[in-house]
This record gives structure tokens, C-alpha cells and sequence, in this order.
């Protein structure tokens, strides 16, 4: 029994350990986790332990006397005694014979057991044991003694030993007799060596397979392939390299085996590995030209780039530079706004039909707006394009997609015309383009109006594709938080002059929108 102290110790020792039990109960030495927990519950429940605790006995008085009367009555064998009740183990049982003391009449004198077996009896068991004719407790049980007994006769057998239990009969055996123990002896011999083989192919397969499934993960920890790792896929340098991970853990003839690998194109990968990379001034260089254009060149808009900046080398290299420095595009996402609101006006009808090239500058215009959702809030871009070289011609940005917007916008554009330019003026059917405002400022410039048909956006394609590239490679992707709508127009702004200024297009033979018109001798 456990003083208070000694529980309230244990409980606070168990929560101060962080409910550890195996910790508490090795740094204190007591006591059962079971003990230990009912501690714990108690205190839990009550914010406090128990001081008086007067336990029950586990066993009645009578139990008691019945066990030691057993006891004494079928060969003071503590250990048949505790199996025949079921209810008291040996220790406790020698506790309660220690305390009552030897009756009158009844000394316990042998403690051997009863069951008397015969030396053939004897070696029966053990051939059997060995042979695993079944499991040391059951064979004890039908022989009627202990399994600790059956491990005894076979030490003394196969030390070739007799006891006085074990003694060989005084004649001499038949010829017959020896025959069939050499019988026995050589199929137990057989039998050992058939387990162990068995038992050296099952710990050849367990290597296998714990092989294979250290592959596989190595293989995915150091090529981090999206797909997955497949094998039989693999290139030779990437599995020189996966060896390289495992020659600590596994010999490199298990290795190439399981990747069927070749020695000879193992130490060849390993050679080109260890090779300075040729490419590395070309990693710099390509990292730092995606980083100056936002992420937003693909390989064959930054091979034009180097190019233009005296860097000659392969549109495949770069390609695969970009792949193994993990340097993507991102992708386009769909927009949402949209400035339909009805039949306001007749609609003008659709002179571009889908026709967006032009001969000249200011011969064909497109515009649309479309919107930036913020955590600071809303900000809307209309620009106007042409379908020339695709420069943005002039453009107006601001928090409401009103008429004021697309008005400014238009005054703008109207104010660089020279004299005899009338461009067509190509939108989609939304109310900024058929308010009166807008109707008039068209028909005083002499503009055409064009508009696309109800709903289809293929009618003002250039326009969308521009603004799905213009988010693609400066909005997506990007975190806004904490930037205000002062700070992003600005970016916006400075994305729009550097689009005509400097982003070179394919159309134009890798030349921005100015360079392009310089080239020609037009005005910028």
C-alpha cells in the first residue's frame, strides 16, 4: 500500500512528464501503469487523492485455506496447484503456505511432480518436439508434465547425459531399434536444415522487397516527378543517381540489379555527374532574364531575348534549362467581368468580322475593359489596341467601370490622330459603348463603329488575348495583400509602357511594339 504522499508524488511526476507512464514509473520505480492511471483518474475527478484507503482482500479466508489444503493434498506442487484452481498464482500461493505453516500429520517432503514417465516416453517427446510435431505446452500437456521438463530431457538427450529419470535400459538395442533411431535423428537432422533454408529464402525475399520500396523512395525524394516514379522509365543518369543515395545502405551489385542497370553505364553516369555543369553561366543568365520579365517569357521569347543580347545557344537548351530550374509560366485564367446591360441603343454592326489584321497603324482599334479583383478592392483597365502590331494605344484605369472611364480613354486615343486616319473602333455590345456620350465622340472624330455580336468574345479575340496575357504575366499568381489601389494602378501603369516599350513579340520578329514601328520608319 502507498502512502499519500507517495500518490500525490507519482500524479504530479505523471503530468509534469506529459502523461508519460513509462517515463514516471522508471524514474520512480513505482507503480503499475494501471495503478498509476486509477491515480491520475481519482485526482482528475476529485482535484484531490484519498487519504484514508483500506483495500479489500482479492482472496477470502476461505479461498485461502482451500488453495493451501489443495496444496498439501496433491504434491505440494505450487505450479499444478495454481492451474487446478485458476484463481492464485505460484507466488502468492507459496505466500499463503509460508503463513499458515505445515499441518500435522501432512509433511511436504517431495515436491517432484507425480506423472513418472519411461526413458521411451521421454525420448518420444523430444523427437517430437523437435520434429515440431506441435508447440513445447501442448506436447507437455499430453505427456502430462511441464513444458520446462520437456526442454530439460532434450538438453540431457542431445548432450548424450543420462539422470537417473533418463537411464538407458541395461540390454543392449537391436540392431532394429538403432536402425529406426538413425531414422529419426537423420529426418530430424533433414527437417532443422529444411527450416533453416526456408528460413534463409524468406529473409532473401524480405531484403528484396525492403529494397525495392527504398528505391521507389529515394527515386521520388530526389527527382520529385509529378507523374510519379515508374522504374522501368528511368533514365540512366537518374538512376546512377538514385545508386549514388543507396551505396551506403545496399551493395552496388543489389542496386543495379534492381534497376537493371548495367556496371559499366553506372561508372560512365557517375563520370558525366561528377562533370562541371557547362551550362552554368546559362542558368544565371536565364534566371535573372524570367525574373526581369515578371515570369512571363516562355523559352522561345527568352532565346529571342538572349539573342538580341549577343547570347547564341539553342531554343532546345533553353527549354531544358528552364525545365530543370523548374522555371513555368503560369497559366491563363479565365475573366469574369462583364458590362453588358441590354439593347440601350442600336447596335453598330460587326465591320471587323473577326478580321484583326491591319496594313497600317490606326487602321483597325479594339477595346474592351476588364477588371482586377483586389483584398483592397476593384480597379478596371480600358485600353485600346491596335490591331497593327498590337500596342496598347492609349488606356484609362480606374476603381468604377463607368463612362467616365471609357470616355477619357477615347479622348485620348482621338487626340493622337493625324489628319485623314479614321480607324474603325471594334467592341462587344456593353453599355459604355452605347451611352449617347460614346455615340457622339465616334461620330465627331469620324470613327466606324464596330460591335461584336450578343455574347460572343471570339468577335473581339485580340482584345481578350491581350488581356489574358497582360493577368497572366503580371496579375496571377502574385499575392496583393497589403498592396492599395494607388500602388497597383501604378504597377498597372508601368506594365502597360513597358508592354509597347519593351516585350518582344513573335509577330514582330522578336522586336517590342516600338522597336517595330522605329524599324519601319513610323512614329511612335
Amino acid at each position: 500500500m502507498y502512502s499519500y504522499e507517495e500518490r500525490m508524488r507519482a500524479v504530479k511526476a505523471y503530468i509534469a512528464s506529459g502523461y508519460q507512464a513509462n517515463q514516471t514509473i522508471r524514474k520512480l520505480g513505482y507503480p503499475s501503469h494501471e495503478t498509476l492511471r486509477s491515480w491520475y483518474r481519482e485526482y482528475r475527478e476529485n482535484g484531490d487523492l484519498h487519504r484514508d484507503f483500506i483495500r479489500e482482500p482479492l482472496h477470502t479466508e476461505e479461498q485461502k485455506a482451500t488453495a493451501v489444503a489443495h496444496y498439501y493434498a496433491n504434491g505440494c506442487n505450487y505450479t499444478r496447484t495454481s492451474k487446478a484452481l485458476g484463481y492464485v498464482d505460484r507466488e502468492r500461493l507459496r505466500q499463503w503456505v509460508l503463513e499458515s505453516g505445515s499441518p500435522e500429520g501432512q509433511p511436504c517432503i517431495s515436491r517432484q511432480s507425480t506423472v513418472k514417465c519411461t526413458p521411451e516416453q521421454k525420448r518420444e517427446a523430444v523427437v517430437e518436439f523437435c520434429a515440431r510435431g506441435g508447440g513445447a505446452e501442448k506436447i507437455a500437456n499430453r505427456y502430462g508434465v511441464s513444458h520446462s521438463n520437456l526442454y530439460f530431457w532434450r538438453e540431457k538427450l542431445f548432450a548424450g547425459e543420462c539422470t537417473d529419470e533418463m537411464k538407458k535400459p541395461e540390454e543392449p538395442l537391436s540392431e532394429a531399434a538403432l536402425d529406426a533411431l538413425r531414422a529419426e535423428n537423420a529426418a530430424l537432422v533433414e527437417a532443422v536444415e529444411s527450416l533453416r533454408r526456408e528460413n534463409k529464402e524468406l529473409e532473401k525475399t524480405r531484403h528484396r522487397l525492403q529494397l525495392e520500396v527504398d528505391v521507389l523512395k529515394k527515386a521520388d525524394e530526389i527527382l520529385k516527378k509529378e507523374e510519379g516514379v515508374n522504374l522501368n522509365n528511368l533514365s540512366n543518369q537518374e538512376k546512377a543517381a538514385v545508386i549514388d543515395a543507396l551505396r551506403n545502405a545496399y551493395r552496388l551489385k543489389e542496386l543495379l540489379d534492381c534497376l537493371h542497370l548495367s556496371k559499366s553505364s553506372y561508372f560512365y553516369q557517375k563520370r558525366v555527374l561528377n562533370r562541371p555543369d557547362k551550362y552554368q553561366s546559362l542558368r544565371q543568365e536565364i534566371r535573372e532574364a524570367f525574373a526581369a520579365v515578371n515570369g512571363c517569357y516562355g523559352y522561345r521569347r527568352l532565346h529571342a531575348a538572349l539573342k538580341g543580347l549577343g547570347r547564341s545557344v539553342s531554343e532546345k537548351v533553353i527549354r531544358r534549362v528552364m525545365k530543370e530550374e523548374r522555371l513555368v509560366v503560369r497559366n491563363i485564367r479565365r475573366r469574369h467581368y462583364n458590362s453588358y446591360l441590354g439593347e440601350i441603343s442600336p447596335a453598330a454592326p460587326n465591320l471587323i468580322n473577326r478580321d484583326f489584321h491591319a496594313e497600317k497603324p490606326n487602321e483597325k482599334w479594339l477595346t474592351d475593359i476588364t477588371e482586377f479583383r483586389l483584398p483592397a478592392g476593384k480597379v478596371y483597365l480600358s485600353p485600346i489596341i491596335d490591331c497593327f502590331d498590337g500596342m496598347a494605344v492609349t488606356w484609362a484605369i480606374g476603381t468604377s467601370p463607368n463612362a467616365r472611364l471609357v470616355n477619357s480613354m477615347l479622348d485620348a486615343a482621338i487626340s493622337g490622330l493625324r489628319e485623314g486616319e479614321r480607324p474603325i473602333l471594334h467592341s462587344d455590345r456593353g453599355g459604355h459603348y452605347r451611352w449617347p456620350g460614346w455615340i457622339q465622340r465616334t461620330e465627331a472624330a469620324g470613327l466606324r463603329r464596330s460591335m461584336s455580336a450578343k455574347g460572343c468574345s471570339p468577335d473581339n479575340a485580340a482584345c481578350e488575348g491581350f488581356f489574358g496575357r497582360l493577368k497572366n504575366e503580371m496579375f496571377y499568381g502574385v499575392s496583393w495583400e497589403g498592396v492599395s489601389l494607388r500602388q497597383f494602378i501604378s504597377i498597372l501603369d508601368s506594365y502597360l509602357h513597358w508592354y509597347n516599350r519593351e516585350r518582344i513579340k513573335q509577330s514582330l520578329g522578336w522586336r517590342s511594339p516600338m522597336d517595330f514601328r522605329r524599324s519601319l520608319g513610323m512614329a511612335c
